[in-house]
């Protein structure tokens, strides 16, 4: 986790640009190791020269080899899309309707128009602006509600976690059903193997029929939870609306 509020200024030594970019590798990259050759050396260059900005040094490793192989290629979708807010908002998702416009948006104009949504969005500027390293950000969520610091911490497993390590979603039934997680202490096991990925739910969605755009109807699909990220992926992208999730 980045340093809350690091900055980098113009004034800055070159030592203090690369703790920022050090803070912007272990933040935005989800806290791996990162090796020499996987080091994005010529915007690290422009980021010491000032040619950049922090936000643009952000930018370009959300838009690498490095994040898209990890997050987008190997993740879910939807821990793809939970791990971009918390990596580049430092959130997590409040509702289904922010989570649909995000993977309905990577499906139709791709990966780099997902990754710019969230740098180029009012919110980050205003949290972020041009040089501020992002950072977790649970306590300084003002006026937001107790649910949206627990699904941070479901995602945010503490200093020692690799986002990588975790493959599917900690928070489509949660997000989809509009209620709150389970704190689980650090060392529980997260993943495909949980409890929730044991049991099976029923989806309830309305929707345009497939014979008629003007006709409105209701579909039920019956899934094992781990199988539900796909299925909701197929339902956004058919435009339909999640009704309700629950459990059998």
């Amino acid at each position: 986790m980045a340093t809350a509020g690091l900055e980098l200024r113009s004034s800055n030594s070159l030592e203090e640009a690369q703790i920022a970019i050090r803070a912007v590798y272990k933040h935005v990259l989800g806290n791996p190791h990162v090796m020499e050759t996987e080091q994005l050396v010529t915007a690290e260059s422009q980021l010491i020269d000032g040619k950049i900005s922090v936000r643009e040094f952000v930018r370009a490793v959300g838009k690498s080899q490095f994040y898209r192989s990890r997050y987008f290629e190997k993740c879910a979708p939807y821990r793809f899309v939970e791990l971009n807010f918390k990596h580049f908002l430092g959130r997590a998702p409040q509702d289904q309707a922010e989570i649909s416009e995000h993977i309905i948006r990577c499906v139709e104009q791709g990966y780099d128009a997902e990754i710019d949504s969230y740098i180029d969005s009012a919110e980050y500027q205003t949290v972020f602006g041009e040089n501020i390293v992002p950072y977790n950000r649970p306590t300084t969520l003002i006026g937001q509600k107790q649910v949206n610091y627990n699904r941070l911490f479901a995602v945010d497993r503490g200093p020692a976690q690799v986002s990588s390590a975790v493959k599917s979603s900690q928070l489509v039934y949660a997000v989809a059903t509009n209620s709150a997680n389970k704190i689980s202490p650090p060392d529980v096991k997260l993943g495909g193997s949980g409890e929730a990925n044991k049991k099976r739910f029923k989806i309830v969605v309305t929707g345009s029929a497939f014979d008629s755009p003007r006709r409105r109807s209701n579909t039920t699909y019956i899934v094992d939870g781990d199988r539900m990220t796909p299925q909701i992926q197929r339902i956004n992208r058919t435009s339909g609306k999640i009704v309700s999730i629950t459990e059998i």
